[in-house]
């Protein structure tokens, strides 16, 4: 049962990173409004491929909660009925939870894909509460992280909701991508917990203190960044598609997030060197890390000189969480590698 705990474990990481992904892709190519409610879209558990399916019809059937656009306003019906050959206000009610009412195909089945991934991902993620708890005489920390980590994919849901209904509010996305890594690192310690014991090593608390330090900056970065990519998205609102215009007076926080990958990269190299320097066995991961932060910094240069080129602001969020769960992983592996020596 372990190691199929363990294999539904790294299962789930893969699909929370997908759903990362996707969600980039949702921000890139403003899809986030795709579909107005929430869970359904449009009132529709598969939702509809053309925008006369949003229209009022006469003589159709209507189920309660979907949702046509009438006078650029989305109304919900609320009721099972059939129309007539008039509509009758009767059965409709005004959807109050904001006032987007628009239809675009593409942004509609993007958003919808980045639903089916979310809703995939808790799949292993609810097997995983149900293992967690036949393995509590073996690790009742996995037991409590598993039920959390199920909580918390649930609370995800629920903040992928207030998100919908406030209209992409900015703080609400960051907090929903906050929570998404805390999510994998949860799940990145039921996989280290689960994984074969390996020989013990010395502790070395400097090598220790600079992976707290450069988790937290990575933290504190990715905080950052999804702070100027609310500025940027409200730039678009306001200046259009013109990506050479987006970043042409930024704020603060943009100055400090490019400032801080300096601190970022030089933090990482210490890590990196301390790793060598003290015979840890993590030559390997902490290259990684390396690597990661290198594509990190192209991107975003790419994004900043070259105005955005395709595909860079996905790549840009979704480096950044798996630097995250990398850094996560060295430090979880290293707590159970030296615990017996802190």
């Amino acid at each position: 049962m372990t190691h199929l705990f363990h294999k539904t474990a790294k299962t789930a990481l893969i699909l929370i990173y997908l759903v990362i992904l996707a969600g980039a892709v949702v921000r890139m190519t403003g899809s986030g409004m795709g579909c107005p409610d929430w869970p359904k879209c449009f009132g529709y558990y598969i939702p509809p491929t053309e925008s006369g399916a949003l229209e009022f019809k006469s003589d159709h059937h209507y189920s309660e909660g979907q949702i046509i656009i009438l006078n650029e306003s989305l109304w919900v019906a609320n009721q099972n009925f059939t129309s007539t050959s008039s509509i009758d206000m009767a059965y409709w009610s005004p959807y109050t939870a904001h006032d987007y009412a628009a239809y675009n195909p593409f942004h509609t089945w993007v958003e919808y894909i980045n639903r089916l991934l979310g809703a995939l991902s808790g799949l292993p993620i609810l097997l995983l509460a149900f293992l967690s708890i036949k393995l509590w005489h073996k690790n009742k920390w996995n037991t409590v992280i598993g039920i959390l980590t199920l909580v918390g994919i649930l609370f995800q849901a629920w903040l992928g909701k207030t998100v919908v209904d406030s209209n992409l509010a900015p703080h609400k996305i960051t907090i929903h991508m906050v929570m998404a890594l805390v999510i994998v690192a949860m799940l990145i310690y039921q996989i280290s917990s689960t994984k074969d014991r390996q020989i013990a090593i010395k502790s070395d608390q400097n090598f220790h203190y600079l992976i707290w330090f450069a988790l937290a900056l990575t933290l504190a970065q990715i905080v950052l960044g999804t702070q100027v990519r609310q500025y940027v998205d409200v730039q678009v609102k306001s200046l259009g598609n013109d990506p050479s215009l987006w970043l042409s007076s930024p704020t603060i926080n943009f100055y400090i997030h490019r400032s801080m990958s300096a601190l970022v990269l030089l933090s990482n190299i210490a890590l990196f060197w301390r790793n060598r320097t003290s015979v840890q066995p993590y030559n390997t991961l902490t290259l990684w890390i390396l690597v990661m932060i290198g594509v990190e910094v192209f991107s975003g240069i790419l994004m900043y000189y070259f105005d955005f080129p395709f595909t860079t602001q996905p790549i840009h969020l979704v480096i950044a969480t798996i630097l995250f769960g990398l850094q996560f992983y060295l430090w979880i592996t290293y707590q159970k590698q030296s615990q017996s020596d802190l």
